[in-house]
């Protein structure tokens, strides 16, 4: 008996009493992510935040474009927050779809 497993004693087992383990089960890594982190479930990776903040920016970038744009053109103050508030709808629900 070692640790509390195998036989008591081999008399009559058939067997010499010798505790082996069996090399070709393959367990699950249990402890391993696939983030590295300490997720709940394990299994699921977070959105990568950098991508985030990177789309983000580029959508910005994208208004205040549009938003020289208008001014250059003459718009009033409210024309352009109201064109801005609108582009910026659009451009979220493009990437929803996505």
């Amino acid at each position: 008996m070692y640790n509390g497993t195998g036989l008591q004693t081999a008399r009559g087992s058939g067997s010499n009493g010798y505790v082996r383990s069996n090399k070709f089960i393959v367990k699950p890594k249990t402890n391993r992510t696939l983030t590295g982190g300490n997720d709940v479930a394990g299994r699921f990776r977070k959105p990568n935040v950098e991508h985030e903040h990177e789309r983000k920016r580029q959508m910005e970038i994208k208004l205040v474009v549009l938003e020289e744009k208008l001014v250059d053109e003459g718009y009033t103050d409210v024309e352009i927050g109201e064109k801005l508030n609108e582009a910026r709808r659009s451009l979220e629900a493009s990437v929803q779809q996505h």
